[in-house]
């Protein structure tokens, strides 16, 4: 079960993935394999929400 906190994060994640800090959060999404990291050529990767994340959000 995810904290509010967490469900707050993958709203992020889907709507402003690049406004998305260093959120503790993100681990658990990470580690549910809600949220998965894109890697960028010319920086940080940034979350990027899997289908299992968007089928959890529409099912909410």
């Amino acid at each position: 079960m995810l904290s509010a906190h967490e469900f707050a994060t993958l709203m992020l994640v889907k709507d402003a993935a690049d406004q998305i800090g260093e959120r503790q959060d993100l681990e658990t999404l990470l580690e549910h394999q809600l949220v998965a990291m894109e890697q960028l050529v010319d920086g940080p990767g940034l979350p990027r929400i899997t289908e299992s994340g968007d089928s959890l959000l529409r099912a909410v």
